[in-house]
């Protein structure tokens, strides 16, 4: 029974951490995002430096996940709850990489004017960032309806990042002295993109968790 409750304890602290790294990554998002709409370079740079703390919580989960591990023995479910929390904070740390360099982005932009209004960006971001908060909710609740639903809010990122490199290309060929200017923004949407991914990758590993299958939402 002790044994129980020092796992049910320890299982908790797991879910607090990667509540607190998904904070801390939508965070990062949208302060990435509000750097490059407004050319703030320092937020842009505190952004990169704040790299750092997502990086730590990674190492402070694998490090209490471990332990769980070695001192309790899980099996079956309980196994699977802590493996599946080691995977869901690699995909948080790899999207605060890719917040990170939205930022330097930001940086090399160096207040350069827009050459064209910044929208399909932001509301890309914004899907991701719902994306984040309702991965890590499905993973506190089991709910693998929020984790399919990944799927569909990925879909809806892919769309929107299709329709903004015909826009930029469009854009291009009218100024192509805005060549640099346009890769730059279309390595943004790309890092946007890939943060879904991450999210929907939360998502599958949920399904995993409660069924023990893996399905390929990514497809």
């Amino acid at each position: 029974m002790v044994r129980r409750q020092d796992f049910d304890t320890g299982l908790n602290q797991l879910r607090e951490l990667l509540i607190k790294m998904g904070n801390r990554m939508d965070e990062a998002l949208k302060e990435a995002i509000e750097s490059l709409k407004a050319s703030d370079l320092n937020k842009a740079n505190e952004v990169i430096r704040k790299d750092a703390e997502l990086n730590a919580l990674e190492e402070e989960i694998l490090e209490l996940g471990s332990q769980l591990i070695i001192t309790q023995q899980p099996v079956a479910k309980d196994l699977r709850r802590i493996i599946v929390a080691f995977k869901i904070s690699s995909d948080l740390e790899r999207m605060g990489d890719l917040a990170r360099d939205i930022a330097r982005v930001t940086v090399r932009l160096d207040g350069q004017a827009p050459v064209k209004p910044l929208i399909d960006i932001p509301h890309m971001a914004e899907i991701a960032s719902t994306m984040i908060a309702e991965s890590i909710r499905s993973y506190m609740d089991e709910n693998t309806d929020l984790a399919y639903k990944m799927a569909k809010d990925d879909d809806e990122v892919d769309e929107l990042y299709g329709a903004m490199l015909r826009e930029l290309y469009a854009v291009l060929l009218e100024k192509p002295e805005s060549a640099p200017q346009m890769m730059l923004l279309q390595m943004v949407g790309r890092y946007i993109e890939r943060i879904a991914d991450h999210a929907t990758n939360i998502g599958e590993n949920v399904v995993f968790l409660v069924t023990g299958r893996r399905p390929d939402l990514n497809s």
